[in-house]
């Protein structure tokens, strides 16, 4: 049996400092780690992938928390009868619970379950508090940086979109965006 890691971060002004060192304590060579500065949100992660093609039956992942290997519980499921096809393991050090036998496996995805409906209250939660501040008049995104009316004050001097284009340093697709407006 060999020890391997894997560590996440969801962007790449996060640290995985806490997650390494967690790692190496509970016993992982610095060589068997794996980590990724990538959502959770997507399969498709360069140190998941590279961690895929390392290990091998017998072998057992070690992994500081339960979302740090996936976001949803589709995905978490997914990967977790990924690796117990090939006959690896996997333990989440925080959460002190693990794939191996079948009431780790069951527990694991109920964890997974509530780990999702947990972020889609949260994401409720937001929406319905960017509703509510529209609501209030509050506007979100960049502010407009484009003076509309001094497209619109050139164009009715008979000043063609190129040229507009130029003068105010825009787009001419954004000239002609701001005249069918």
């Amino acid at each position: 049996m060999r020890l391997f890691g894997y560590a996440r971060v969801s962007t790449s002004q996060q640290s995985l400092d806490v997650q390494l060192k967690t790692l190496k304590e509970a016993g992982v060579r610095k060589d068997r780690i794996f980590s990724d500065k990538a959502t959770g949100s997507n399969l498709n992660r360069s140190g998941l992938e590279l961690l895929r093609l390392k290990v091998e039956e017998g072998d057992v992942i070690l992994i500081k928390k339960l979302d740090r290997l996936g976001r949803n519980t589709e995905d978490m499921i997914t990967l977790i009868k990924e690796f117990d096809a090939m006959g690896v393991s996997i333990r989440f050090l925080d959460d002190g619970i693990s794939t191996e036998g079948t009431m780790g496996k069951m527990v694991v995805t109920i964890l997974s379950a509530v780990a999702d409906a947990e972020r889609q209250r949260i994401l409720e939660r937001t929406n319905e508090g960017r509703l509510e501040a529209k609501a209030k008049g509050v506007r979100f995104g960049r502010k407009p940086s484009v003076d509309r009316k001094a497209v619109r004050s050139l164009h009715a001097q008979g000043v063609g979109a190129t040229e507009i284009a130029n003068r105010l340093k825009i787009g001419r697709s954004t000239v002609y965006k701001v005249l069918t407006d």
